[in-house]
């Protein structure tokens, strides 16, 4: 009698450990070493710059959507990758560019730093952005179907933005700026074909002639119903604000990226 005690009481402890370990989610987003994705941003944009001449002072805050008549909402591609080395460390990017253009008849009198174009001109205005985003985090939390972590990377934002009247006269600026940011992240697996992540991105700085800050925010919902191939929606919120002193201009702007995403992914 002992003895068959003992072998139901193994049987129970087997059979419960095999239960427990098929509770636990295994999602291709958390457990394959290579992530990648493509898709379709939204964005909504709101943009403020002011290019100010420094021997003149003159330059006035320009809202492009409103006053120059560039586009507020944009589909742009978007593609996305993660590499996982080692058991806790991983490398992931992200980019996307949104270029506008537009060309209308203004009703105030613009000061664009050498140039001032007056009432009832007609300005064609270029605003390029783009921003690609590098992280190298570690998770300090790691489970087969979860983790949390920390990173650091850079938002390397470029703009191209210029102001051109109907003479011909015009005035533009190029903007590089590599900006040093600090993560946190997390990523949750649901089932086994579902999971979400999240991050958040912070940046800071004032050194010299920069004057600067960058917040951005991450969410993912996954759907892997195939072993290599995935889909997802995801939210996308970046918020600029920068001042740049050259050797005869200051730009400074402030922007905001917001809106849903929807993707493809292979994982492997």
């Amino acid at each position: 009698m002992n003895n068959i005690q003992k072998l139901l009481g193994l049987a129970a402890v087997s059979f419960a450990s095999v239960a427990g370990a098929q509770d636990i989610p295994n999602h291709p987003a958390l457990t394959e070493k290579f992530w990648f994705g493509a898709g379709i941003f939204f964005p909504e944009t709101n943009t403020q710059a002011q290019l100010t001449n420094k021997a003149t002072g003159v330059g006035a805050t320009v809202d492009f959507e409103q006053s120059m008549d560039l586009e507020r909402q944009k589909n742009v591609p978007v593609v996305m990758g993660r590499w996982r080395f080692g058991d806790r460390w991983r490398l992931e990017a992200e980019y996307f560019q949104l270029n506008r253009n537009s060309e209308r008849v203004i009703d105030r009198q613009i000061e664009w730093g050498d140039q001032v174009f007056a009432v009832n001109t007609s300005v064609a205005t270029q605003f390029d952005f783009s921003d690609l985003r590098v992280s190298l985090g570690y998770s300090f939390f790691k489970r087969p179907d979860k983790e949390l972590g920390v990173g650091i990377g850079l938002h390397v934002a470029t703009y191209d933005v210029s102001l051109t009247g109907s003479g011909g006269n015009g005035q533009g600026e190029d903007v590089l700026a590599p900006l040093p940011v600090l993560s946190l992240y997390g990523q949750f697996a649901l089932t086994n074909t579902w999971a979400v992540g999240l991050r958040l991105d912070r940046f800071a700085l004032s050194y010299d002639k920069f004057d600067g800050s960058l917040t951005s925010l991450g969410l993912d919902v996954l759907y892997q119903p195939f072993k290599h191939v995935g889909f997802g929606a995801g939210y996308r919120a970046l918020a600029i604000r920068a001042e740049v002193e050259g050797d005869r201009h200051i730009l400074k702007m402030r922007q905001v990226f917001q809106g849903p995403m929807l993707f493809m992914n292979v994982s492997f």
